[in-house]
């Protein structure tokens, strides 16, 4: 696992990977007919990827993928009942897929199947490699595009409070990118956590949505104690509930904006996953969460692997998702609620800058081999080593 340590203590100009800045625009010229119709089939293609996508997220919740991947090649008819759907509906859905290139169809026979590299990344049973539950986004996201398009106007965001389904998708989504994680990947990122958990310490989860890690955790490590803190009550809720269903005595949660916590030296571990750059107050939040730790703590965040500037993420694998999903929702609640509007490509350099302004004095920056989304964040009040190389040279 890579990693890199930065202590950063004055703005970073970031240029692109390959250290040479962006080329300037061509001067005006006569336009090509092929590169404008090259572009046109570039447009189609990003049409039916879209489509495709839509349709994605309908196969994800009605469980059509589930079902085609536990059974043979059958009949339109066959799979509505097996999924308890209506044919017409499955019918027109498999159309999308065959065209699309996701299920295969036998013309002869009109029989559907779905082969099994293709259900390895769209079934359930896949997770935590089901991309399809990603495809859910664009639903999500698409119920506020009138409101988006009229905050490009007046520039004010849009509330948590106008997205449907948020913390359902978004739970779903922990379960496979943290919770899946968290046990060989994540919690290894900070050497001896493991065996301080083991014992007893206390943990808490900034932004923990409906608190999928921390009832993880809380099951694994019976010692310690877990909070989770949310500003949704509808999350917090859910958390609670899915505490008491497993009888869990050792986490509780909290409705809380993290911006007026005042905790103080309180948790030797602060966690956050994919929740900085949301908040309305990053800066503060940084602040509070500093302070909320014990001498020895340590901060675990997880954000989004992306630079601070445009040209920077020319050839992210995954730009054009983080910009829109940031567009659409991370950037405008930020926004809304009196924010800088930080967005979810807030970046590595601007992510280290603002940590260090917040009192971090050290900062490890993880990336795992199969993650190319996110990056963890490993951030310590004490710099250990400058402190144990003093108590060296005292002795």
């Amino acid at each position: 696992m890579p990693a890199v340590v930065e202590t950063p203590r004055s703005t970073v100009t970031p240029i692109p990977p390959n250290g040479q800045q962006p080329a300037s625009p061509a001067p005006a010229g006569p336009v090509s007919e092929a590169a404008v119709q090259a572009f046109a089939e570039r447009m189609l293609r990003s049409f039916n990827e879209a489509a495709v996508t839509l349709m994605t997220s309908i196969g994800h919740r009605t469980g059509l993928f589930d079902v085609l991947a536990q059974r043979p090649a059958a009949t339109s008819r066959e799979i509505a009942e097996a999924a308890g759907l209506n044919e017409r509906y499955v019918r027109e859905w498999l159309g999308a897929m065959t065209t699309g290139g996701i299920v295969e169809l036998d013309p002869a026979t009109h029989r559907y199947w779905l082969p099994p590299e293709r259900a390895a990344c769209l079934t359930r049973a896949a997770s935590p490699n089901n991309l399809a539950s990603v495809a859910q986004w664009f639903s999500v996201l698409g119920r506020v595009e009138d409101q988006v398009v009229a905050a490009f106007k007046h520039g004010r965001g849009v509330p948590y409070a106008a997205y449907e389904r948020f913390h359902e998708v978004m739970a779903e989504e922990s379960g496979q990118t943290v919770v899946a994680a968290l046990d060989q990947h994540i919690i290894p990122l900070v050497p001896g956590l493991a065996q301080r958990l083991e014992q007893g310490i206390d943990v808490v989860d900034v932004g923990c949505g409906q608190g999928r890690a921390l009832v993880h955790l809380a099951e694994r490590f019976p010692r310690s104690r877990f909070t989770g803190v949310d500003i949704s009550a509808e999350a917090i809720a859910a958390g609670a509930a899915t505490s008491a269903e497993r009888g869990l005595g050792n986490v509780a949660f909290r409705v809380l904006d993290a911006a007026a916590w005042e905790a103080r030296e309180a948790f030797d571990l602060v966690l956050a996953f994919d929740a900085i750059h949301d908040q309305s107050a990053p800066a503060a939040v940084l602040r509070n969460i500093r302070q909320a730790l014990r001498p020895g703590g340590v901060f675990l965040m997880q954000d989004i692997a992306a630079a601070s500037c445009h040209h920077g993420n020319l050839d992210h694998p995954v730009g054009p998702f983080i910009y829109t999903i940031s567009c659409m929702h991370c950037m405008s609640v930020s926004l809304a609620g009196g924010g800088p509007g930080l967005g979810a490509a807030w970046g590595k350099e601007l992510a280290l800058e603002m940590l260090a302004e917040a009192g971090f004095a050290r900062v490890s920056v993880e990336q795992l081999p199969h993650d190319v989304l996110n990056y963890y964040y490993v951030a310590w009040p004490e710099d250990n080593r400058l402190q144990g190389a003093a108590s060296e040279a005292r002795t």
